[in-house]
């Protein structure tokens, strides 16, 4: 029995957009595009419709854009969604929002070569391929805590440094849905949490910055895009700048630190396994890895660098990942799995609250 085709909508303003992203869908195999759509009101429509397995949409839009779009499409039939976005500031915040209401993924328009479009085509593919096995379930807007201020939470790291315990870094990568499991997990860290946090999350230039400020507004700890050479103490929480490779290094005097590269040739920028490996030579058996929802097995290997180091290390459990193919991957090298509700918890009691 032939398997029925993955429908899709495609959403745009743009004609030239909509015909583009067609062309670049009719290679991959068991896909068809079953309606297309100028705006969130006709989007919404057509949703009712036609219940497509993906939308396709622009996040900028006359009239009822993509965010107004979004949360109908996630309250009256969740579907899985994948953006269309504009590495603009503006265009960064309401993707990041998007993603936090529901999105599965986004894929940067500006990023092709030059004014091609259609040089995006290999990646719009891997996207679309990932997104149809995406989990839609709803969740709960994850808790704001109280902000505290830039300063007191600095002066919060050095002094919690000064109590360090067992555990000196966590390391978290994640890649499809990582922003929304993020924006739930990071904020539920509690204040006074005794370890560094540092994050490689699948993202091209322009988003982290964004992804680390929306995080910061809402956590206890202090979150920040990484920068080369910034010390890496408990309390505080670095994300790796997307389209560059992080890791964490280990000084003469003891101290740990950011260092941030380049590299053209890389898959992955940043790459979950370069900064878990980084980790487990840096700090060994003071380490934890976790791996969070995305596509492929990217952090596998580095998990198990950590654990062979003497590090903990755990997953997402199936049931809350977007994507269980990263956590999959790495679930031979880990010692538990965890629902997403439930890490920030557990994270607290393994390394502790100063």
């Amino acid at each position: 029995m032939t398997e029925e085709p993955a429908r899709v909508l495609l959403v745009d303003d743009s004609a030239f957009v909509r015909r583009a992203t067609e062309r670049m869908l009719g290679p991959l195999p068991g896909v068809t595009v079953v309606g297309v759509a100028r705006d969130g009101e006709e989007a919404l429509a057509q949703v009712r419709a036609l219940r497509p397995d993906l939308v396709i949409m622009d996040v900028e839009m006359p009239g009822m854009d993509g965010m107004a779009a979004l949360e109908s499409i996630m309250r009256e039939c969740p579907t899985p969604v994948l953006l269309l976005s504009s590495h603009t500031q503006a265009g960064a915040e309401i993707t990041l929002r998007a993603l936090e209401a529901g999105a599965v993924d986004f894929m940067d328009k500006g990023a092709g070569t030059g004014m091609d479009i259609h040089a995006l085509a290999p990646l719009l593919r891997e996207k679309v391929a990932a997104a149809l096995r995406a989990r839609t379930a709803p969740r709960a807007a994850p808790p704001h805590p109280p902000r505290p201020s830039p300063s007191s939470s600095k002066a919060g790291a050095t002094a919690a440094a000064a109590r360090q315990g067992r555990y000196e870094v966590v390391a978290i990568g994640s890649s499809t849905g990582g922003p929304r499991a993020l924006a739930e997990l990071v904020p539920a860290l509690p204040a006074g949490f005794a370890a560094a946090v540092v994050i490689a999350q699948h993202m091209p230039p322009g988003f982290t910055e964004t992804l680390a400020e929306r995080l910061h507004r809402r956590s206890p700890l202090y979150v920040a895009e990484a920068r080369d050479g910034d010390p890496v103490v408990p309390g505080t929480v670095l994300i790796a700048p997307g389209g560059r490779q992080m890791a964490v290094k280990r000084a003469a005097d003891g101290t740990l630190s950011i260092r941030l590269w380049d590299d053209p040739s890389s898959l992955h920028k940043p790459c979950v396994d370069t900064l878990f490996d980084s980790v487990a030579r840096a700090v060994g058996g003071a380490a934890v890895g976790v791996v969070l929802t995305g596509m492929g097995n990217d952090g596998a290997e580095g998990l198990a660098r950590i654990r062979a180091a003497g590090g903990r290390g755990l997953v997402e459990s199936a049931r809350t990942a977007v994507i269980d193919g990263m956590p999959s991957a790495a679930r031979g090298s880990a010692e538990r799995d965890v629902d997403l509700e439930e890490m920030a918890g557990v994270l607290a009691s393994i390394v502790g609250v100063g």
